[in-house]
């Protein structure tokens, strides 16, 4: 036991320590990581001084003030914020709104909104980014002379264009983050360099500009009446930090150790370019021929012509990239969101060796699709840059707000929690602020797609606290006699040699109530052999270990499969391997087989497995909204596939079932026999009600708690084993948090 304890200690050591510190690792984070804050000099200094009317009008006042707004942006947003002190806020290596959120829910209920809604709003970011960042990317193309004659005037060219490039990008995830991450590294390393030599040139003619570190240039020019933008240049100079949550996001993939080493050299390189491009404005503010320029971006007209297809090659090598930041971070995030329950069971694959490098195909799709329709709508990158930052903006005040409650609740440094939500609050909302002026030229597209994953994730959070109204699970001992009984029942029929039931609950002696209701009440299933298996997937790679409970039987068995992550989760394969060796120690008796096509038959008898499913029964008496709620999960979950591919059971021989979502029953209406020349012969169904404590920490379940109460009670009086029932479904993980 001791040995046992011991190993289960360096495990979970193992798995809190994340993605140690290497030079493999650093050059994978520079190719996943920084691609959406690494392209940001591409335009942010070109909306800038466009928005204030151009080359002509740049001053000095101008140019030190915004290079100060986007210096100390990126130092307090992208440094201080989210490497400093949100990276700390890890929930086992991984990053994010969503693993934020899991250390801090039980410190008040409401916070499931912020995450909500801050996850919702980077989702649908990460869909408007690879629209963005490519679309912009191929429109710099007609800089140089080959490539407007290839392009030229036709912007259906780079419609075309960019979704052939979008599509590259969504087929090669499935690749895996380190696959990508090998071959993104050495183009952004060289990219940072890039960024990093070009601007120190200009840098070096004027190191003057570096007075722009003083903030109060940038806190004065945002009142000065030379600021021809007014409060839209936030909205301009935000850009520069929209990669910081998918920075946050990403940390799971890498690992902070590798983001810890890597930011300040990817940080000095950013201000150095900006720097840079500061000081060729200020040279070049009275040049006549480039005021004449309809769209002047100071990134490429401050290299020299001999550099510029080069440089455009490499950005739009680097745009590409970009779009690698937040897709990943999406996945993440999906993943975060599906041990909360505010998104669907979905499937993931792990290309890699590290847990934290996922892959789930339909996030992977649905986000392809979406920037599809992103590029199609908007056409070209102007109408795109309107709605970005306006969901990002969200996403951070959302984060800043459980940050606040991470310092004050988890931390207990409620001084530090004031002071962090007046400064972060403070600068995050007049980005908001800002972003809002955009709202019509393209912003509602950003609320629009938010407001429908939100909505997603309170389908989803509020349906499951629907159910758990009614769930309950059951100690099995006080079920062996009836399936003993049903099991040498000659008047049914046997379904199968081995009946099989997936189960989420991982404790060594329940089972829920609806597994027992479809074996016993409806339609009694006899088996020789009745099998409740559970799967956990373990943080190492190729667990392959399995536990049994016979229950002093040699009929009823509950198995939990530990599988690794890497690991195919085939549950018919591994089932049999199972039932081979419980027959080899004579805890199973040999099924032999009467008929086969082989010269030697197997011992092991067939199998049927038996998904059970609820489903809105006409008895239930739900609220109209919570009964248009739940017609919402299951129509999402019926979309999201179907777990019989989940665990490799296509070839396999798969009932079915549904049983009713009783949460409440509604009154029966009372029938009064009249003569009749007709006789009728009505039948009565069984009500049975159970609950499942609900976790109790989310708004959305709250209002479940007298409904709960009940159901607990008439559990008690109408289930055999209801006094001793538990509501809740114990988890392996559970099991190693205790």
């Amino acid at each position: 036991m001791r040995n046992q304890d011991s190993s289960t200690t360096a495990a979970n050591k193992a798995r809190h320590a994340g993605i140690a510190l290497s030079p493999a690792m650093m050059l994978v984070t520079l190719g996943v990581v920084y691609g959406d804050i690494g392209t940001s000099p591409m335009y942010v200094m070109k909306a800038i001084v466009n928005g204030n009317g151009g080359i002509a009008s740049v001053t000095e006042e101008l140019i030190l003030g915004a290079l100060s707004l986007v210096i100390w942006t990126i130092t307090l947003v992208t440094t201080v914020k989210y490497v400093v002190v949100a990276m700390r806020a890890d929930n086992h290596g991984e990053g994010g709104i969503f693993a934020l959120y899991s250390l801090v829910r039980h410190v008040a209920r409401w916070l499931i909104l912020p995450a909500m809604v801050g996850g919702a709003a980077l989702l649908a970011d990460g869909i408007l980014t690879p629209a963005v960042t490519v679309t912009t990317a191929i429109e710099g193309l007609r800089s140089i002379p080959l490539g407007y004659r290839i392009i030229g005037d036709d912007q259906m060219k780079v419609v075309a264009i960019t979704i052939a490039i979008i599509c590259v990008l969504f087929f090669m995830q499935k690749a895996g983050t380190s696959s990508i991450g090998r071959l993104f590294g050495p183009i952004m390393t060289l990219w940072f360099l890039f960024l990093g030599g070009a601007g120190l040139v200009h840098f070096i003619e004027n190191p003057g500009v570096l007075r722009a570190l003083n903030p109060l240039r940038g806190l004065m020019f945002l009142a000065s009446p030379n600021n021809h933008a007014g409060l839209r240049i936030l909205g301009f100079v935000f850009l520069c930090t929209t990669g910081a949550e998918a920075l946050y996001s990403d940390m799971g993939h890498v690992g902070k150790s590798n983001i810890y080493v890597t930011w300040p050299i990817v940080k000095l390189c950013l201000i150095m370019n900006y720097l840079g491009q500061g000081a060729w404005c200020l040279a070049n503010a009275s040049n006549t021929a480039l005021a004449e320029l309809p769209s002047l971006n100071p990134f490429y007209q401050m290299l020299p012509e001999w550099m510029r297809p080069f440089a455009i090659l490499l950005s739009t090598v680097a745009a590409i990239i970009a779009s690698q930041a937040l897709i990943t971070g999406s996945f993440t995030l999906v993943s975060e969101a599906t041990r909360l329950d505010l998104m669907p069971h979905l499937k993931i694959d792990y290309p890699s060796e590290t847990k934290g490098q996922l892959y789930i195909p339909l996030v992977n799709n649905l986000m392809w699709v979406g920037c599809i329709f992103i590029v199609l709508l908007f056409q070209n990158s102007e109408r795109m840059e309107a709605a970005y930052g306006l969901a990002i903006t969200v996403t951070m005040l959302m984060t800043t707000t459980l940050l606040v409650s991470y310092l004050a609740g988890v931390l207990r440094k409620p001084a530090l929690a004031v002071v962090f939500a007046l400064v972060f609050g403070a600068i995050e909302l007049s980005f908001f602020i800002s972003c809002c002026t955009m709202f019509f030229d393209g912003g509602y597209v950003m609320i629009i797609l938010s407001a429908a994953l939100a909505y997603v994730m309170y389908v989803w959070r509020r349906g499951t606290a629907i159910e758990r109204t009614q769930t309950v699970y059951l100690p099995i001992h006080d079920y062996i006699d009836q399936l003993s009984r049903l099991r040498n029942d000659t008047t049914h029929h046997v379904r199968a040699d081995n009946l099989v039931f997936l189960t989420n609950d991982s404790s060594p002696d329940l089972l829920d109530r609806d597994i027992l209701y479809s074996i016993l009440d409806k339609r009694p299933k006899r088996a020789r052999t009745y099998w409740f298996i559970n799967v956990h997937v373990t943080d190492e790679p190729y667990t392959n270990t399995y536990t049994v409970n016979t229950f002093g039987t040699n009929f009823i068995f509950k198995v939990q499969l530990q599988l690794g992550f890497k690991v195919n989760q085939r549950i018919n394969t591994y089932l049999r391997q199972v039932v081979a060796d419980l027959i080899a120690t004579g805890e199973l008796a040999p099924q032999p087989r009467q008929y086969s096509i082989y010269r030697k038959p197997s011992n092991v008898g067939d199998f049927r497995f038996c998904m059970v499913r609820k489903v809105l029964a006409p008895e239930s008496n739900l609220s109209p909204r919570d009964y248009r709620t739940m017609n919402a999960k299951y129509a999402i979950r019926s979309f999201c596939g179907s777990p019989i591919r989940w665990y490799g059971l296509e070839n396999s021989s798969v009932i079915f079932e549904t049983v009713p979502l009783f949460s409440k029953i509604k009154p029966a209406t009372t029938l009064k026999r009249v003569p009749s020349d007709h006789h009728l012969d009505p039948t009565h169904s069984r009500r049975n009600v159970a609950r499942h404590r609900d976790e109790g920490v989310d708004i959305f379940s709250a209002d479940m708690e007298s409904q709960r109460e009940a159901s607990a009670i008439q559990a008690a009086e109408d289930l055999i084993g209801g006094h001793t029932a538990q509501f809740e479904a114990l988890r392996a993980d559970d099991e190693e948090n205790e």
